[in-house]
């Protein structure tokens, strides 16, 4: 895109550093040419949308790509239904894709963000809208794509063309929805595949790179680093306590296995008379039986 100088460029060398090494690792992905689809998992705080979005709007100044599509899947927290939205579809996916506008809004005046959306420049398409599409020349940013279904997941990747690269981020721990992920579901294929290859001796290098960041990847406020400590040391009592009750239960379970074989036969001493109702037989009256 070449540079309007009417536009308002807030903070023109305001660019998001990497702070850690997976962080780097991250930069050097989304300034990989070779690289066209970049996946990056991690916990909140760990700048896997802000990056997107500062290497969105270099390539988008040094007209590299044409324009920035932004898309994921429309899924609400948990049971909090917001209801029919009116208006454009801009705004009836502001509530998902304000994070994202809200560092575009660090680099450019709000009136200019909303000139790039009414020119297209900047594109928002719902992931239901991706179907049949190809993106060329873009930079495509897929967020929260961990609410996404393995069906959805296979669509959008589908949709790069020439001269795009797409990101795709998402945060495993943090899924909305009560059935498989798509992107746990590519991550897991796509590890199979290129150990496949790499055990076959074959080039691994597909143009598709996966990150992982990390609790210590985290930037953006040292006590979501501690509440995330906290849920993962949680989940660690709760996965203790289940593997101890499940302990208990097997052996419960093989006590009585091991008394159902000692019971088979009953043996009383021969002074006990024999008593009909409990059914039981005297070492007597076995002997005489046998006679």
């Amino acid at each position: 895109m070449k540079r309007d100088n009417n536009m308002e460029l807030k903070s023109l060398y305001h660019y998001y550093k990497p702070k850690s090494a997976n962080q780097e690792s991250y930069v050097k992905g989304l300034q990989d040419t070779d690289t066209k689809i970049l996946f990056v998992v991690g916990p909140a705080g760990t700048g896997k949308t802000a990056l997107a979005c500062n290497q969105a709007i270099k390539e988008l100044r040094n007209g590299n790509v044409n324009k920035i599509v932004i898309t994921r899947p429309i899924v609400p927290v948990e049971e909090e239904e917001i209801g029919f939205l009116p208006g454009t579809i801009q705004k009836k996916m502001d509530p998902w894709t304000r994070p994202i506008f809200d560092i575009f809004y660090e680099f450019y005046a709000k009136k200019d963000v909303e000139t790039m959306l009414y020119n297209n420049v900047i594109e928002i398409s719902p992931l239901a809208f991706m179907r049949g599409r190809t993106f060329k020349n873009a930079f495509i940013i897929a967020d929260e794509m961990q609410n996404s279904s393995p069906n959805q997941m296979l669509m959008l990747t589908t949709r790069i063309g020439e001269g795009s690269k797409m990101v795709i981020t998402g945060d495993l721990k943090q899924s909305d929805r009560n059935v498989e992920s798509g992107l746990s579901d590519f991550i897991e294929r796509f590890k199979k595949y290129t150990g496949f290859l790499t055990k076959s001796g074959k080039e691994s290098n597909v143009g598709i790179k996966i990150v992982e960041l990390g609790v210590n990847d985290i930037e953006r406020s040292k006590v979501i680093k501690k509440l995330l400590e906290i849920y993962d040391f949680n989940d660690e009592i709760v996965e203790s306590k289940l593997q101890k009750s499940t302990s208990t239960i097997v052996k419960k379970v093989n006590k009585k296995e091991e008394k159902k074989e000692d019971t088979s036969v009953i043996l009383l001493p021969a002074k006990i008379h024999p008593n009909n109702d409990a059914a039981l037989i005297t070492i007597d009256e076995l002997l005489r039986s046998k006679r």
